[in-house]
């Protein structure tokens, strides 16, 4: 029984014939109800009959657990000590199979017989369930089956007595141990996913480390290009000052013709210039008497017409003198007229008139004064009006700047939220800490332990935004901050704030082992308010510990206007209380007597903690179209103030134009009044004959000096008649001798005049050779002498760059790297630059070598390749198995189809000899079986689709047709069937021992028939085998 298993047809074709596996011998000891027993089975047909209680069943039940079976699996104990019979210790069960012909296990170990022996005692607890297939027809399964109208408890017995059970049972365990393998694989492939990460970081290391040699070797071959461009360079200097020292020395024959050719002009001057100072000192020698005598004459000439012209001059002015003096009499004459004919006109004037016109001026300055006084006090309640309209028009501008000022401040805050809504970590410092996180990620290694910040980017507000203006103020200045766990971290982050721009940042140095603080209700403030701790989430231990040690969140009460706060800061006394803030932003305090209200600081903005940036944007773009539109009533208030302002700019013009008029007026109108006055008041004391004397006086004196001047006039007219005609004379005499030395003097002005022509040209002549020769001597010379001296000093220059250039590398080498002709020694110099810093900069990100780097890689590639192969060749055989389990898979329902069409053939084969037709339907899908069977045409033409519907032998009949028909499909060196008859009449038995006996010799296996009836009528051969068991006793 170790090896059944599902066949077809041809195993009914070739039965077994050489006996291995059949149970030659079964011997009990205490087992059940037998002391002692032993029994002999034959290779083919064995009969045991016996009384009930004889312990025929018991039989069967031994070789069950022989086989292994568990106690529950027989249905006839629960445990296996239940076997032992009553008053024992123990029970003995041995089973002897045969082990000859081609089936044999192991025959040269085992030999011709397998002994099987299983001891059980009180103490056994042992069991051994080899899910054996030992199917037994027992009487209860054949009633259970008879009586049976639920299709889905037949296909379970057909299910199980097919092996099909066990079969599907042993797949789906394998497909569940497959799935199990497959997670254990996957599991083990996610293992080392970060060890293939690791290892995927560093062959990206290993690369930029690579990249870093190529700008290493960059840089080496640049030193080289470097060292030969200033080679090269040195040779184009070479080429152009020998260009230039050619062109230099060009210039020397142009210029020394131009010096020869100036030369020869020189000499022919100097001999036409030699030549022509002969001709003039020969005519010099003619014409110097001539000369004489007009040179006297002219200057006496001029001696003559000077002394006229002094005289002339002379008279003018003693002329202008005398009719002064004329003049002079005339207006004292009338003055001496004038005062005779005032003062008689005075005393001649009667008083009453001059009384009545100083009267009229008095009323005339008085109106005068008062219209004065007037526009006086309208140009200053003008004054005062337009003092007030500039107050007011200040005030509307300081409005719209306030105003503007607002809006710019909310636009900005605005553009912060939006920036903040799309990262908000820019609300605690801005571009900056995005900087300063870049940097700290580039350096997080050197960190002992990764910094903390900024704090607001780990703190969230719990409810509604309502205290976010309080929260600001309460905890703003620490949200900026960034926390480190030591000193050396603290410089290290100072460092790279200074590497990010970031300025002033605010360093924490705090433990970050700490556990989070747990504070007991009896250290915080004793309110019904909320404190500023309560209302934040904080995702971070350290930066809740943070806020708790160093900021006092938890003492930091909020309160919802500025007399609630008052009221906790000052009138309740609470303890454990440091600060009160207000919704408005109010800071309130108190220490000792002192007590503090601060107010809120307009620079803080709110919205870095609000969980609703949208909700806060919009709000602030209705504030800002408020503001807007304030500004613009206010400038349309101020245009109507300035038109104001205008219009009594224009009146006050007006007003102090006429008050300056009114003034100038009244001012005349006093002169003349006191003119009057005092005219009044002189005419009054004047006497007029005292001045009149004085005035004749001086017209006598100035009469006698108007007659000393007439004389020296006639004296000096005589003079200069006198001086004339002496100018006359001497003039005649001049023009004479001018005729006659006319020509001689013509000959010699034109001479001298020749003679200075010819001296310009020479010294021309002679400033252009000097020009030339200045030139030659400090120009060409010394340019060329400079230019063979940088000459020889780039080909020293070039002698020194080549050494040192080929000390570093050959020429050839350059040549092939494709030369350096392209670039310049400057280019190639900020270029070298440039990848050294690059090259420092990529060093500092990297402090292993890349040989490590490598060997590392080497080593973890190599563990995990190992582990990768192992992991491949275990999902390889998995795969593999999953293969072999689907094809087994299909196999079983490909057998299943088959086994389900070969039942129903067989059970109607087996009904046929009893004159019924029956039909048997399996479904697999649903696991039902159902039976039907068709009674004769002479008894019934009905179809009985259920068992219970047929008689009690019919049923039974009909039930060992199925068990043969499932005996047919089942291969196993030896059958039981436990009471198969014992609901069958005489006939139905008859037929049915004749069926089985006909089966079991045609099929060629053992057989053991249990039955408590007469098996007589069971026809006597030589492979059937009938024992009788004894009665058993009272």
């Amino acid at each position: 029984m170790e090896d059944s298993r599902v066949s077809g047809e041809e195993h009914l074709q070739n039965p077994r014939r050489n006996g291995s596996g059949t149970v030659s011998r079964i011997r009990l000891e205490n087992f059940m109800c037998h002391s002692s027993l032993q029994i002999e089975l034959g290779e083919c047909v064995n009969f045991i009959t016996g009384q009930n209680g004889s312990g025929k069943s018991a039989i069967l039940t031994a070789l069950c657990v022989a086989f292994g079976s568990r106690a529950r699996g027989t249905q006839r104990a629960t445990t296996l000590k239940d076997f032992i019979k009553t008053g024992c210790s123990y029970a003995l069960v041995v089973v002897e199979m045969k082990n000859q012909g081609d089936d044999a296990f192991k025959s040269e170990i085992y030999g011709d017989v397998i002994i099987i022996e299983r001891r059980i005692t009180e103490s056994s607890s042992t069991t051994i369930d080899v899910e054996n297939p030992c199917v037994i027809m027992s009487q209860d399964k054949s009633r259970e089956f008879l009586h049976s109208g639920n299709d889905k408890d037949k296909f379970k017995f057909f299910f199980k007595a097919t092996l099909l059970q066990q079969v599907s049972e042993l797949l789906q365990s394998i497909r569940g141990q497959l799935d199990a393998a497959n997670a254990i694989v996957d599991e083990l492939e996610s293992s080392i996913r970060p060890i293939v990460k690791e290892l995927n970081d560093l062959q990206v290391k290993i690369k930029n480390m690579e990249h870093v040699e190529e700008i290493s070797q960059q840089v080496q071959q640049l030193k080289k290009k470097l060292a030969w461009a200033w080679v090269y360079d040195v040779d184009k200097k070479i080429q152009e000052h020998a260009v230039r020292l050619e062109k230099l020395k060009e210039r020397i024959p142009t210029c020394q013709a131009k010096i020869d050719h100036q030369m020869v002009k020189v000499n022919e001057l100097k001999d036409c210039l030699h030549d022509k100072k002969i001709q003039i000192a020969s005519m010099m020698e003619k014409t110097s008497e001539v000369r004489r005598m007009k040179d006297e004459l002219q200057h006496d000439l001029s001696l003559a017409t000077r002394e006229r012209l002094e005289l002339e001059e002379e008279y003018n002015r003693r002329s202008n003198l005398v009719q002064k003096l004329v003049h002079r009499v005339r207006s004292l004459d009338q003055q001496v007229h004038d005062i005779r004919e005032q003062h008689v006109r005075n005393t001649q004037a009667d008083n009453w008139e001059i009384e009545e016109r100083i009267k009229k001026l008095q009323e005339e300055f008085d109106a005068a004064n008062l219209n004065f006084q007037r526009l006086k006090e309208e140009e200053h309640i003008l004054s005062e009006k337009l003092s007030m309209t500039l107050n007011v028009i200040k005030e509307i501008c300081l409005e719209i700047d306030e105003n503007e000022s607002k809006y710019r401040d909310i636009s900005s805050h605005i553009r912060d939220l939006q920036r903040h809504r799309s990262n908000k970590v820019t609300a605690f410092g801005g571009e900056r800490v995005i900087n300063l996180l870049r940097v700290i990620e580039r350096h997080h290694r050197r960190f002992i332990r990764p910094p903390i910040g900024p704090i607001g980017a780990h703190v969230t507000l719990v409810n509604d935004d309502m205290w976010a203006l309080a929260i600001e103020h309460a905890i703003g200045r620490w949200l900026n901050a960034f926390i480190v766990t030591d000193h050396k971290d603290s410089l290290l982050l100072r460092g790279c704030a200074k590497e990010a721009n970031y300025g002033n940042l605010q360093i924490i140095i705090y433990d970050f082992t700490r556990p989070k603080l747990n504070i007991p209700n009896h250290m915080l403030p004793h309110t019904n308010h909320p404190n500023a701790l309560s209302l934040l989430r904080v995702d971070n231990p350290t930066v809740m510990n943070v806020l708790v040690d160093m900021g006092s969140a938890e003492r930091q009460v909020l309160a919802r206007d500025y007399e609630i706060g008052k009221s906790i800061a000052f009138d309740q006394r609470i303890s454990n209380l440091k600060e009160v803030y207000t919704i408005e932003g109010y800071r309130m305090f108190s220490r000792g007597s002192v007590e503090t209200v601060l107010p809120p600081n307009k620079r803080i903005r709110t919205g870095r903690l609000c969980s609703s940036i949208d909700d806060q944007i919009n709000c602030l773009e209705k504030d800002a179209s408020k503001a807007q539109e304030f500004v613009q009533q206010s400038k349309g208030r101020k245009r109507n103030v300035d038109e104001s302002h205008r219009e009594l700019q224009e009146n006050l013009r007006s007003i102090k134009k006429q008050r300056m008029d009114a003034e100038r007026n009244v001012m005349s109108k006093q002169l003349k009044l006191r003119d009057a006055k005092n005219s009044y008041a002189a005419e009054a004391s004047f006497d007029p004959e005292p001045k009149v004397d004085e005035l004749c006086q001086e017209i006598l004196k100035v009469q006698e000096e108007m007659q000393e001047k007439n004389v020296s006039l006639e004296k000096l007219q005589l003079r200069i008649k006198e001086a004339e005609v002496k100018a006359n004379k001497v003039k005649l005499s001049f023009e004479n001798i001018c005729e006659s030395a006319n020509g001689d003097i013509d000959a010699f002005e034109e001479a001298e005049r020749e003679l200075m022509l010819i001296e310009d040209h020479l010294r021309s002549a002679e400033t252009e050779k000097a020009h030339y020769e200045g030139i030659m001597d400090k120009k060409v010379l010394p340019d060329i002498r400079v230019a063979e001296k940088a000459y020889e000093d780039l080909q020293l220059d070039r002698q020194e760059s080549y050494k040192k250039a080929s000390i570093i590398c050959p020429e050839d080498e350059i040549k092939a790297l494709g030369g350096c002709a392209e670039s310049t020694p400057e280019q190639l110099s900020a270029q070298l630059t440039r990848l050294r810093q690059r090259l420092e900069h990529e060093r500092q990100r990297y402090e292993e070598s890349i040989d490590d780097l490598r060997e590392m890689y080497e080593r973890k590639e190599r563990k995990i390749k190992r582990k990768q192969e192992t992991y491949k060749a275990f999902r390889e055989k998995l795969s593999a198995c999953q293969k072999a389990l689907d094809l087994r898979w299909s196999k079983f329902q490909r057998n299943a189809t088959l086994l389900k069409r070969q039942l129903t053939w067989q059970f109607n084969g087996h009904l046929r000899k009893k004159g019924i037709s029956g039909q048997i339907k399996v479904n697999y899908e649903d696991k039902t079986l159902s039976v039907e069977v068709k009674m004769p045409q002479d008894a019934s033409n009905d179809t009985v689709r259920d068992t219970r519907g047929l008689s009690g032998g019919e049923r039974s009949f009909s039930t060992l047709c199925f068990a043969l028909a499932l005996h047919e499909m089942t291969e196993a060196p030896f059958r039981a069937m436990d009471e198969f008859d014992v609901f069958m009449d005489a006939v139905s038995r008859k037929i049915s021992l004749d069926t089985l006996v006909d089966f079991a010799v045609a099929q060629g296996s053992q057989w053991i028939f249990i039955t408590p009836h007469d098996i007589s009528m069971v026809k006597p051969g030589e492979r059937i085998k009938k024992q009788q068991m004894a009665a058993p006793r009272a």
